[in-house]
């Protein structure tokens, strides 16, 4: 796909620094062993066929998010019992799938990563998005969240870490669709530290988010 996505384009513009074609999802990554793309948790346009519709509108106005048949993400720790609580892990859910979703090229005009980021996760996720595009590369396989931990701290603001396993995850280039199958490692799995904010709307934005490749804490 030659045309940029609009949103994409724009704050493309404004991304502070470049991040590493590497470590799947660490778009703020704090680690500096950032050796092989893996995970499915964020990447490129996938060569899988894809929804050919736009995400649409949900009943409850958010965006609707389709993913390729050939990428799945699990996420773990979805009820705590505490309603806010749960919302912020269902709206987190939303937009590690609305990151991948504009990879993939299911949500081309990058409306659900709008809609789930803001601030320096919207810039982190823009960029990471523009690099898989810039690389020809993208996703497959299967991306696991776990040990998923809400922290509130107003009725605004919340902290939320989470582990992602991504050893079920590769980079796939786009024209040839060679898999790049690398060995299960320390640093398949990443430790995730978000901050997230609730908008006027009552959506659990994610404003600020770094990733740590290989965490202790995350290891099997």
């Amino acid at each position: 796909m030659n045309r940029r996505p609009t949103l994409l384009t724009a704050l493309t513009l404004t991304a502070a620094a470049a991040l590493t074609l590497s470590a799947c999802g660490s778009e703020d990554s704090a680690s500096g062993d950032n050796d092989k793309i893996a995970g499915a948790d964020t990447g490129t346009e996938s060569s899988a066929a894809p929804n050919p519709s736009a995400p649409s509108a949900a009943d409850d106005g958010r965006p609707r998010i389709e993913l390729p048949s050939d990428l799945k993400l699990v996420f773990e720790d979805t009820e705590t019992g505490d309603p806010v609580k749960d919302a912020v892990l269902a709206d987190n859910a939303e937009r590690m799938r609305a990151v991948d979703a504009a990879i993939t090229g299911t949500d081309p005009e990058g409306k659900a990563l709008g809609f789930y980021n803001t601030g320096k996760a919207l810039t982190a996720a823009v960029s990471w998005v523009e690099q898989f595009e810039k690389a020809n590369a993208t996703l497959t396989g299967e991306a696991r969240y776990f040990d998923r931990k809400v922290t509130l701290k107003s009725d605004t603001s919340a902290v939320l870490t989470f582990c992602a396993d991504e050893s079920k995850g590769f980079s796939k280039d786009k024209k040839t669709g060679e898999i790049a199958k690398t060995p299960v490692t320390k640093n398949s799995y990443v430790l995730y530290n978000t901050r997230l904010d609730k908008n006027s709307d009552g959506v659990w934005q994610t404003s600020q988010i770094l990733s740590t490749r290989g965490a202790a804490q995350c290891q099997p």
